[in-house]
């Protein structure tokens, strides 16, 4: 069984919580997790500008994502950064291109969550997650968030991400901060609860 996380990443802070969805992915017997980056949209001197060049290259063994290879998944984790409450530009240009796949119905009965992260601690993490569920209903995905049993939502000792939406960071403002161990376990802990709940979609 193979389950798919594809995400964007600017600075690298939803690479990493993908890098961890994966491994937890991994940890449930008989599934497979790969990693794809969605296709950058900006061009490399805007990038560096921006100081997100180093970020891009780090992530540069990572495959491209294929709008084919979404419908080969058993079920698909996507992760995408806040823009003002909102997927990313580069996230929603390539959902934009799944139109065969509606028509297919390729994704109904799949398996669907989503990770993300903001500068902030109310940067928009929630109203991310929920819009990005459109687009999952309208293709027919199951979706699936970060249930309470993962205990660290209840954590009061740190500022962290995650809600029942899905796991998420927290970039602080000038990027500096990375995800905490707690941010990492909960995208480990959704990761392991996509990979169980598509593995009872697919018997």
């Amino acid at each position: 069984m193979k389950v798919l996380v594809v995400y964007y990443s600017m600075y690298g802070h939803v690479y990493r919580l993908a890098q961890a969805a994966a491994e937890g992915a991994r940890s449930v017997e008989g599934v497979e997790a790969e990693l794809r980056r969605v296709p950058e949209t900006l061009p490399e001197a805007v990038l560096e500008k921006m100081g997100a060049l180093e970020a891009q290259k780090r992530q540069a063994g990572v495959p491209v994502c294929t709008v084919d290879e979404l419908g080969q998944a058993d079920a698909i984790i996507f992760g995408t950064p806040t823009r003002f409450g909102n997927m990313c530009g580069q996230m929603r240009q390539f959902l934009d291109a799944t139109g065969q796949l509606w028509v297919k119905g390729a994704l109904v009965g799949k398996a669907g969550s989503v990770i993300t992260s903001s500068n902030t601690q109310h940067g928009g993490q929630e109203s991310t997650i929920l819009s990005f569920h459109i687009t999952l209903l309208h293709q027919g995905m199951v979706i699936v968030g970060l249930p309470y049993a993962f205990q660290g939502q209840m954590t009061m000792d740190e500022i962290s991400g995650g809600s029942p939406y899905g796991a998420s960071t927290i970039a602080g403002g000038d990027g500096s901060r990375f995800p905490s161990e707690n941010e990492l376990a909960g995208a480990r802990y959704q990761g392991e609860h996509v990979a169980r709940i598509a593995k009872k979609l697919t018997a």
